[in-house]
């Protein structure tokens, strides 16, 4: 999985095609807060697929998953 952002959002990449965006917020010390409730459905041209909670719980064990200290800390609210 690629992780990307900027610093009100962050996109998870599969790298099969599927892409998901996610609203959230830089705070100090290296920590991106995503607030869930904004993923919603995939990028296109998934976007018509079903996305469902199955499937941010599996975005969210990824990403715990591959941090380390060295990486900025994403927190999922």
């Amino acid at each position: 999985m690629k992780i990307t952002g900027g610093t009100n959002y962050v996109t998870f990449d599969f790298g099969n095609g599927y892409v998901i965006k996610a609203d959230g917020e830089m705070l100090v010390g290296r920590r991106f807060v995503v607030y869930k409730d904004t993923m919603k459905k995939w990028e296109p041209p998934h976007d018509n697929e079903e996305f469902t909670e199955e499937h941010i719980e599996k975005i969210v064990d990824e990403v715990n998953k591959s941090m380390t200290n060295k990486s900025v800390q994403i927190i999922f609210e």
